[in-house]
């Protein structure tokens, strides 16, 4: 008889049957982490399954910051003879404008390379609009949130509520406008002005930059660059995207113009789940669809932004 058999426990039926059914359960723990394995290495390493021609997917999501990154990654695709096309996903109410203009010189130099072209889903506003007029074509879902041409800088003054709590805040500068302005009180006009300049020569090179790209003329883009949104529809309309469509509508097009082969896979290049963390990010995403909540990125931006959020 095995040592098992000689337990004097084993002989108790309820015990024999606990003791299988805990055997059972580690065997089926163990194929379900087998099959979490291989989903998550089909769904997070495409470029391990990649056929020889593919069209790259680029996500832009989240608050807009700068990330030698994702300058890489573009770099790369443009450089990668297997990709044929790009498509760029957008769902962002924009960030910092050195991000968007990061983002949309990048693509600029990918677009020399490759037929890029722009899907905006929930949102593609500000920066995020401004990452969208740097590829060849943009669609966009007839209810979109497309536009909010424009650059702010905020401030907050706490003079008050500072004095209330009794904190007297005072410094020694070289000159009127440094460290300025001061969250201890309102700006003073010499303030202002200095910031005004600093919004409007952003500003400027965003409308420039929306006029040449949409072809349209200055005067055109400034009639709608009051910092507005609106929906993918009206978009179509004013001429600041082409079509109504998501991906499927994105790869006839590529179809039609490029001669693309429609049935070629898409693979996602970015943003890449590291090798070691995608276990994390499965689960991320498994607990945010429970709880009914998506993790965006959303951060606190200090300095010069081009970002749209009704809570803003």
């Amino acid at each position: 008889m095995s040592q098992l058999g000689n337990d004097p426990l084993y002989a108790i039926p309820a015990t024999r049957a606990l003791r299988r059914s805990r055997g059972r359960w580690r065997i089926s723990a163990f194929v379900a982490l087998a099959i979490a394995i291989v989903v998550g290495l089909v769904r997070f390493v495409p470029d391990m399954v990649a056929s020889p021609s593919y069209i790259a997917r680029v996500e832009i999501s989240g608050t807009i910051t700068t990330s030698n990154r994702r300058l890489e990654a573009l770099k790369a695709l443009a450089e990668n003879d297997a990709v044929e096309a790009v498509i760029v996903a957008i769902n962002s109410p924009g960030g910092t404008t050195a991000g968007g203009e990061e983002i949309y010189e990048a693509l600029r130099a990918l677009a020399d390379a490759k037929p890029t072209i722009a899907i905006i889903n929930e949102v593609g506003a500000s920066a995020a609009y401004m990452t969208a007029i740097a590829t060849d074509q943009i669609f966009a879902r007839r209810l979109s949130i497309i536009g909010s041409i424009g650059v702010l800088y905020r401030h907050v003054d706490a003079g008050r509520l500072l004095d209330t709590i009794g904190i007297d805040l005072d410094k020694v500068t070289s000159g009127i406008l440094k460290a300025e302005p001061d969250v201890g009180g309102p700006m003073s006009p010499e303030v202002r002005e200095s910031i005004a300049a600093l919004v409007q020569n952003s500003y400027g090179w965003f409308v420039d930059i929306v006029a040449e790209r949409r072809d349209l003329s200055r005067a055109s883009v400034l009639a709608v660059a009051d910092g507005r949104i609106m929906t993918g529809a009206m978009g179509v309309e004013s001429g600041l995207i082409d079509q109504i469509g998501g991906q499927a509508e994105a790869i006839e097009w590529l179809a039609a113009t490029y001669e693309i082969d429609a049935e070629l896979p898409v693979h996602l290049h970015w943003p890449p789940p590291s090798r070691t963390d995608w276990i994390s990010v499965l689960l991320g995403e498994v607990a945010g669809q429970a709880l009914g909540i998506e993790i965006d990125g959303r951060m606190t931006l200090d300095g010069l932004v081009s970002v749209w959020h009704p809570s803003n």
